[in-house]
């Protein structure tokens, strides 16, 4: 049995130390200003980039440091540990996962052109499928690419798109022909990684109830002409591309929940030891005890198996079972530890000055997105207990 699945390398561990050092520069202090301001952590992510682990699963021939998702992982939980949490975690998400199917199925002029200037730090990019019709059925999108001689017209609209008020690219997802067309729904959409032309794309920001840092929103593409030659593969061969991303996507937000989640149960922890009710701590209490020892072997079981995940996913195994379940596994742990954190501060976890409100509002994130655990659960009935499909 490979024991590097159930524990970190030497590698993993000094890079797990490195980005711990570095996060601390960005203290609980920063983060809330952030939280109550927003405003995307420019700081964070040039210190991020200035250190070169933007690159951190990118080729070394463009720049980056070729390592794998497992790597990955590590660096993006230790971020979110670090109190970042999800602002500081989606800050920098894109980079590692996003542009997977460039490194995939892109050619290498593309690749020279497109991913150094992201793994500097120089352009940022943005992940464009969702839309507000089509939800998680991506198929059923609505956004057309009409192709005119050497560019397609983009004509559209996104939903949730992390970082595009700041974005200088975006990938996105179009259909190149009408679903009527093909004989099966995954064909006949084409990806497309371009420069967000805010001539042609409004971006409008959602407010919601967490990450103020790091922007979500709707876009609209109103004939957004896109270069031939920002098309990545085939043309009508998008969604199985898209896909090549989705278990890395699904590892690194595992790996972040759980990161958030630790960082929340040390905070719950450290208060327990040092509040005074009655003249004892409060961490004397089994009642405080027991349900944050609950969530620490949580938090340890979703780690297992997001490692478990990664690792056959850098061993080109499939993965999609694990992938799935380390993600569901972690974001609920996460949401866990941040709740008991919250109440085991008592009126205090209520105060923003204690940051654990901030936890667990960011603790709805990584439940909700990339994919919802509803759906996570048929696809292992489906998939893994070879249940009837039920959607």
């Amino acid at each position: 049995m490979n024991e590097t699945r159930y524990t970190l390398t030497d590698e993993q561990r000094t890079i797990r130390e490195a980005i711990l050092r570095l996060c601390s520069e960005f203290d609980d202090g920063y983060w809330l200003a952030r939280d109550r301001e927003g405003g995307f952590p420019t700081e964070f992510h040039a210190a991020i980039a200035r250190a070169g682990w933007l690159g951190i699963a990118m080729p070394q021939e463009v720049g980056g440091a070729g390592l794998g998702i497992s790597e990955a992982a590590v660096m993006m939980q230790a971020i979110s540990e670090s109190g970042a949490g999800f602002s500081g975690a989606s800050a920098v998400h894109m980079n590692i996962f996003g542009l997977n199917p460039v490194v995939v199925f892109g050619s290498a002029e593309q690749k020279t052109r497109w991913l150094p200037p992201l793994i500097r730090g120089e352009e940022k990019a943005c992940f464009a499928v969702t839309e507000p019709n089509a939800g998680l059925n991506t198929t059923r999108l609505e956004t057309v690419a009409r192709r005119e001689g050497d560019v397609y017209v983009l004509r559209g609209r996104k939903i949730w798109i992390s970082t595009a008020q700041v974005a200088d690219r975006m990938l996105v997802l179009a259909r190149t022909t009408p679903l009527a067309k093909v004989a099966r729904p995954v064909e006949g959409l084409s990806l497309f990684y371009t420069r967000l032309d805010r001539n042609h794309v409004e971006v409008r920001e959602i407010e919601k109830m967490g990450r103020k840092a790091v922007d979500s929103n709707m876009l609209f593409m109103d004939d957004l002409p896109v270069p031939v030659a920002d098309r990545v593969g085939e043309e009508g061969r998008g969604f199985e591309y898209i896909l090549h991303g989705l278990n890395p996507e699904r590892i690194l937000i595992a790996a972040e929940a759980i990161g958030l989640g630790r960082a929340a149960l040390a905070k719950a922890s450290a208060y327990a030891r040092d509040r005074v009710v009655f003249d004892r701590p409060i961490g004397e209490n089994q009642g405080i005890q027991h349900p944050l020892a609950r969530c620490w072997m949580d938090l340890e079981a979703a780690d297992l198996m997001t490692l478990r995940a990664a690792a056959l996913y850098d061993a080109n195994r499939p993965c999609g079972a694990e992938a799935n379940a380390a993600k569901f596994l972690g974001a609920e742990a996460c949401f866990r530890a941040c709740e008991e954190s919250v109440l085991t501060h008592g009126g205090m976890g209520y105060a923003k000055e204690y940051h654990v409100e901030r936890y667990l509002r960011e603790a709805m994130i990584p439940r909700i997105a990339p994919v919802s655990p509803h759906l996570i659960l048929c696809f292992l009935a489906e998939k893994v207990l070879g249940l009837p499909r039920s959607y």
